[in-house]
């Protein structure tokens, strides 16, 4: 899943366009542990490289409906599963455990995490949000 973070919406604009914002790519896997990385755009090049690094291809994926994971299973992964949001669907009743919860909920905790800055510099968001990953998947545990 992709997220945006940065200042709030201008108002007007909607959707996918990121204006000010630093787009973030996240992978949730089975084990509860997230990856993350800032990517340039949501293109479909963008999105297929970030996830070929880092996910075996017997993989199943499930992602949300968005055009730029289109060709993963041409890619040669095992399965690819949507949720499409945009038709107010969270899990898939047609498939049972295809929801992307959990990167959803990483989102969350990231973004309310950072928002106790209010604001940061952006030559440090990286750093930040590699703590919070950092945190994100050692929960629980007394490091």
């Amino acid at each position: 899943d992709e997220s945006y973070f940065g200042p709030r919406r201008v108002k007007g604009k909607a959707g996918r366009g990121a204006g000010k914002k630093t787009i973030v790519f996240g992978l949730f896997k089975r084990d509860g542990k997230v990856y993350t990385e800032v990517v340039p755009d949501c293109s479909k090049h963008t999105l297929l490289r970030a996830i070929r690094g880092k996910v075996d291809i017997r993989s199943i994926v499930h992602s949300d409906g968005w055009k730029g994971y289109d060709g993963l299973v041409d890619m040669g992964y095992r399965k690819h599963l949507r949720v499409d949001h945009g038709r107010n669907e969270f899990s898939s009743r047609r498939v049972r455990g295809n929801h992307i919860n959990g990167i959803e909920g990483f989102w969350g905790y990231a973004k309310t995490r950072m928002a106790r800055f209010r604001g940061m510099h952006p030559h440090t968001f990286l750093f930040h949000l590699k703590e919070c990953e950092f945190r994100f998947n050692h929960r629980g545990q007394n490091l």
